[in-house]
């Protein structure tokens, strides 16, 4: 049975799981019924992080124009242009033995495509939410459903994995960012242009 988080809770991941190693990240989301009429396109990213919090550089960002990292730790498998069907829209795959040495946090965001063009935000969004599966065995680990606490912000802090005292721990933030994509970025100290 997976552990289903509230917003700040955190739960070790690897400490409970010896021998851990794969991982996925799937997000899913639906959008109500009284949308705007077009088409939301959620995108889902990682920010791998040092320990000052930032990208150590543009590379430690993965997301659909970079779908994986160097190291082959972090992928992205690609991106869900209309969020349509059950179950996870989009998904990014964590090998946690290919973690660079500098990487003390890996953090699970979600921004809307283009939302000030389409006059959309997250509070026309429901039943979010971010699920870590152990894909050796296909089961899921965790669950955080992220609730209807968004009305206008346009990016998502989901999520995190963090490293502590040699194991992985995870921890559901939930916390949302005016400025979409270009405010995340900044926040975790990459160049959006």
């Amino acid at each position: 049975m997976p552990i289903n988080l509230s917003k700040g809770q955190k739960v070790d991941l690897t400490k409970g799981n010896p021998g851990l190693k794969k991982i996925m990240a799937g997000l899913g989301w639906d959008v109500n019924a009284f949308d705007s009429g077009g088409d939301f396109d959620l995108d889902a990213a990682a920010f791998m992080l040092g320990a000052d919090g930032k990208c150590p550089t543009d590379k430690e960002f993965i997301f659909y124009g970079n779908l994986a990292h160097v190291s082959e730790s972090v992928k992205h498998l690609g991106d869900n242009l209309t969020g349509a069907g059950e179950g996870d829209d989009e998904q990014i795959q964590i090998d946690l033995s290919k973690v660079p040495a500098n990487i003390e946090k890996i953090a699970f965001t979600v921004t809307i495509y283009e939302a000030d063009a389409r006059r959309q935000n997250f509070g026309q969004v429901s039943n979010a939410f971010i699920r870590i599966v152990d894909e050796a065995a296909q089961t899921e680990l965790i669950r955080y459903d992220l609730g209807e606490d968004f009305s206008i912000e346009t990016a998502i802090v989901v999520g995190e994995l963090y490293r502590n005292n040699g194991e992985w721990k995870f921890n559901a933030i939930g916390s949302g960012f005016q400025g979409g994509l270009a405010a995340l970025c900044c926040h975790f100290g990459i160049n959006a242009a």
